[in-house]
């Protein structure tokens, strides 16, 4: 199968890229490099099945293909409230253009949502039946509100054009290629620890998060998106145990051995109080739930973040040997 990830030199398209080689696909990654990076696919560029084109998704080329996966958006708030108008542009021309091509190649399309379209929720857990709780002009407005107008536009595509079509509601995923300057809790945490810094928690730090680890959300997302069956579906794909981000600070200083100092700073307007999805649906029809367990997807991510941040010394020269 020929399979085009828009975003997918980004954290958690490049994962999907890798995975689709390894089952045997034909890849062609489609980004414009905002905030993906060569590095997260350099290995991969030397596979005679895989294809960098480096393009905005609002732009992209018709190309033959069997399967879009729709992944291209800023996603951290750090940068879609640095590039709220490309992320909105993404989610909106992007997903129009990317929808245009499935009808054109007769094309499944997955469109990769987010637990966002869910706001400050007054459900909890979140079903995918739940409408939200979305302030439409809010600082993370740009984000939420582009992605619940791609869910809505995907769907009239499938209504009107009879594109195969599914959505993914992505929540909190963490793991290997994350960037260092990505500003959501795990990397803020673990960039702060290994400096020696304290860790900057938002509000009191009761609120909770249900983190997945990016295996297993990559795996959750290609059953959803290579299931032709699964047309018109909504599925909610991340890991229902919650913690409180007092917990999982003392859990990365336990893992990078820094002291538990933390220093608490205002707490973001529309943060949501908690998210935690329920993934029965995903349950029922795949068998899938997450397998990795924190503490172990932590370790993983803390070493990812060391190599990261030595590499980022000795190109500055901080570091001579």
């Amino acid at each position: 199968m020929r399979v085009l990830v828009a975003g997918g030199a980004g954290f958690i398209g490049s994962h999907a890229c890798r995975e689709l080689l390894g089952h045997g696909h034909e890849v062609i990654c489609l980004d414009n490099l905002l905030t993906g990076r060569i590095a997260n696919i350099a290995e991969l560029l030397t596979d005679p099945r895989f294809t960098f084109v480096r393009e905005d998704v609002a732009q992209a080329p018709s190309l033959p293909v069997d399967l879009i996966l729709h992944l291209a958006s800023p996603a951290s708030p750090v940068h879609y409230q640095q590039f709220p108008i490309e992320t909105m542009l993404a989610n909106s021309a992007g997903t129009q253009r990317l929808l245009d091509l499935a009808a054109e190649q007769g094309a499944r399309f997955s469109f990769a949502s987010t637990s966002e379209v869910y706001g400050d929720p007054l459900e909890h857990p979140q079903k995918e039946s739940y409408w939200g709780n979305v302030n439409p002009i809010g600082p993370r407005a740009c984000y939420d509100e582009s992605k619940r107008f791609g869910e809505a536009l995907t769907t009239e595509y499938r209504r009107k054009h009879g594109v195969n079509a599914s959505i993914v509601r992505i929540f909190n995923t963490y793991g290997p290629r994350m960037n260092v300057d990505d500003g959501r809790v795990v990397p803020a945490f673990i960039v702060a620890a290994l400096a020696g810094k304290p860790l900057p928690v938002h509000g009191d730090g009761h609120q909770t998060r249900s983190f997945c680890y990016v295996s297993d959300l990559v795996e959750g997302l290609l059953l959803v998106a290579l299931d032709w069956s699964a047309d018109g579906e909504v599925f909610n794909i991340g890991n229902p145990h919650e913690v409180t981000m007092l917990e999982l600070a003392r859990q990365v200083a336990r893992i990078t051995g820094a002291g538990e100092r933390v220093v608490h700073l205002p707490r973001g307007l529309d943060d949501p109080a908690r998210r935690c999805p329920d993934i029965e649906r995903m349950r029922r029809r795949y068998g899938w739930q997450p397998r990795a367990g924190l503490a172990e997807g932590l370790r993983e991510t803390v070493a990812h973040f060391r190599r990261e941040l030595a590499c980022s010394q000795i190109a500055s020269g901080e570091v001579r040997g």
